[in-house]
């Protein structure tokens, strides 16, 4: 008899999982239940086409052919049963059986199943404040939402928005709505966006963002909106400002939509997430899940945590239709924690823990590297990236990374997110084998410099400091010397203005008399991006200098206000 698969969910892991479990039992009977209309979403793709990248819908729902992805492509090419506009109301477990309702007719439809998977997603987090209701208040989790977006752009009639949140869905939506042509500010609660990201990071992404018009509010809460005749017309701030706005979209994170798992008695983690195993397999051996609403386990902290990511959900639903269909023989091991964003020309992606999380995390001894430098040789137009390293000093264990900027900050992550994956140490990646060619990199690689400068400072071959430590020193009033390596044309175009010194590199050792005499004095040394400046550091070291400090990614790293 063939076996009868149910899978409650048909976005991103369940159409997944159906599709897999078709190409690897011919016979099985498959049934996909949707609530809404549409059936396997690419929603990562909404922000874009809000923005007007790409301006036909259907191109969310579409296979790579053009081929839309309805109930009759499913039936006729995969021969999977898909209903949409029904909700699985519950899972009687004794039974196996899924009751589900028709949304248009009411009619009440009861499914058997041998084997069940729920991939029922997340839902949007939207707070209780005054005026949430207002027409003009949306969010950005759905299709309906962004056709709904999609309209207002259309219109034309709308100037301002509001961003709520300003992690990667928030940004994504301020991104869209910029290029749209509105006036967007992003308000957010932290004292940073991405929270993904540490300050320091963080801040240059908001730079960049305010350099091309956008407006950021950290630090700053939501108490409500107010709205004339139903309508939405300004956003409430915590320090009694009122922001006029006629959209407003709330980004400020998503819960995992495990209610009906719940309601059927299986385990449910402590963030809220169905409990699955290695083989995605909830706490009832006949049921599996994937997707967002489940919990994985974090690789390098090995905790559990809800990460909803598009790619995560289609790589849980292959491993769950695979233990379907040829009994568990295939592990999902975890996370690493990998994300990326676009904010016009800028990107932002980060993989493991930041510092701050590694902090939360109870790690003690911890050390960070910065390094900035263009993606490719000049020569070839390179962009800047700035990148951060975290490691555990102890034993040199990789903790993780994050980089920023205009150049191809993708595939740094990627390297990164393997290494990450793979367990390795800092020693194991200073000599790893990249492809290589002036078009594409560097001939060492931004990550594996950045990888260097890690391994120089866990062998005590550098003592670096970062711009942040740098700032705070100078806030407050502290003697040192700040001495700026680079030559006197770049000197002009561009400076700190803070009461650095100037010496180029070129000059230095000439220039030994224009130093403290005092060789136990505090000396940060820096250029554009510190490779200058760490030479500059050998040097003094050599010349008996004690206390050499090098800012970690120079110029391009600092994030505060320059003079120049």
């Amino acid at each position: 008899m063939a076996e009868k698969i149910v899978i409650i969910g048909g976005s991103a892991a369940g159409p997944k999982v159906a599709s897999k479990a078709r190409r690897l039992d011919q016979e099985a009977e498959i049934t996909i239940i949707q609530k809404g209309k549409y059936l396997s979403m690419a929603s990562c793709g909404y922000p874009y086409y809000v923005g007007g990248v790409f301006d036909n819908r259907n191109m969310l729902i579409s296979t790579p052919t053009g081929v839309q992805r309805d109930p009759t492509f499913f039936s006729k090419v995969k021969d999977i049963k898909a209903i949409v506009n029904t909700e699985a109301k519950s899972i009687d477990r004794s039974a196996k059986m899924v009751v589900a309702e028709n949304l248009e007719t009411g009619e009440q439809i009861k499914i058997p199943y041998d084997k069940l998977v729920i991939t029922t997603g997340a839902t949007a987090f939207v707070p209780d404040l005054p005026g949430i209701d207002l027409e003009g208040i949306t969010t950005l989790q759905s299709m309906e939402d962004a056709e709904y977006l999609k309209q207002i752009v259309l219109d034309k009639k709308i100037k301002k928005a509001v961003i709520v949140g300003g992690g990667l869905i928030g940004i994504e939506s301020c991104e869209a709505l910029e290029l749209a042509g509105f006036e967007v500010t992003v308000v957010e609660m932290l004292d940073q966006v991405l929270p993904f990201l540490d300050w320091e990071m963080a801040k240059l992404v908001e730079n960049y963002m305010i350099s091309k018009n956008m407006q950021i509010r950290t630090s700053t809460a939501v108490t409500g909106f107010t709205g004339e005749k139903g309508k939405l017309k300004g956003v409430k701030l915590d320090d009694g400002s009122l922001l006029d706005c006629d959209l407003a979209v709330i980004a400020i994170g998503v819960r995992p939509n495990a209610k009906l798992a719940g309601e059927a008695g299986l385990e449910i983690g402590q963030k809220g997430g169905i409990t699955v195993n290695r083989f995605m397999q909830t706490s009832d051996q006949s049921i599996y899940a994937a997707g967002d609403c489940v919990e994985v386990t974090n690789l390098v902290t090995h905790n559990k945590q809800h990460f909803p990511m598009g790619d995560l959900a289609n790589l849980q639903g292959r491993v769950a239709a695979q233990n379907v269909v040829l009994g568990n023989i295939v592990d999902f091991e975890g996370v690493v924690g990998t994300g990326i964003c676009k904010i016009a020309d800028y990107t932002a992606g980060s993989t493991g823990l930041s510092e701050k999380m590694a902090r939360a995390e109870g790690y003690t001894n911890i050390l960070t590297a910065i390094h900035a430098a263009p993606d490719k040789p000049g020569f070839m137009g390179g962009k800047p990236i700035i990148i951060k390293i975290i490691a555990d000093k102890t034993n040199c264990k990789f903790l993780g990374m994050q980089a920023v900027g205009l150049g191809d900050v993708a595939k740094r992550v990627a390297m990164a997110a393997v290494a990450l994956q793979g367990r390795f140490s800092i020693p194991q990646m200073v000599n790893l084998d990249l492809p290589y060619a002036p078009p594409f990199s560097p001939a060492i690689d931004n990550f594996i410099a950045a990888i260097h400068v890690m391994e120089n400072k866990c062998r005590n071959m550098m003592t670096g400091i970062s711009c942040r430590e740098v700032k705070s020193k100078i806030d407050a009033g502290e003697d040192f010397l700040l001495l700026d390596v680079r030559g006197p044309g770049e000197y002009e175009q561009m400076r700190l203005g803070v009461g650095e010194e100037l010496i180029p590199l070129g000059s230095l050792r000439n220039s030994l008399d224009k130093l403290p005499k005092d060789k136990d004095k505090e000396i940060i040394v820096y250029c554009k991006i510190s490779l200058r400046g760490y030479e500059a550091s050998c040097f003094l070291t050599a010349q008996g200098y004690t206390n050499i400090k090098v800012m970690e990614g120079g110029l391009l790293a600092w994030p505060f206000k320059r003079e120049k």
